[in-house]
């Protein structure tokens, strides 16, 4: 189990993945992000300062059901 309080779904078999924060202890969903910069304008809107540098700190994020940064169902 991760402590990140950033989750970054499995991708869909029509692609993008479902990104959802943990958050004043309850889930929310922030979209389907296609790409990393889909990703980083959730987490900008979230309030996430700086979330470029965080894309690939497990300590922040994250990556289930499939490798970082990959967008499309294998």
């Amino acid at each position: 189990m991760s402590s990140a309080s950033i989750v970054v779904h499995p991708p869909s078999s029509t692609g993008g993945r479902r990104v959802s924060v943990h958050w004043r202890g309850r889930d929310e969903t922030l979209g389907a992000a296609f790409s990393d910069h889909d990703l980083v304008v959730f987490l900008e809107g979230a309030g996430v300062q700086d979330p470029d540098s965080i894309l690939d700190d497990d300590r922040w994020i994250e990556w289930r059901g499939g490798r970082a940064r990959q967008w499309s169902a294998v």
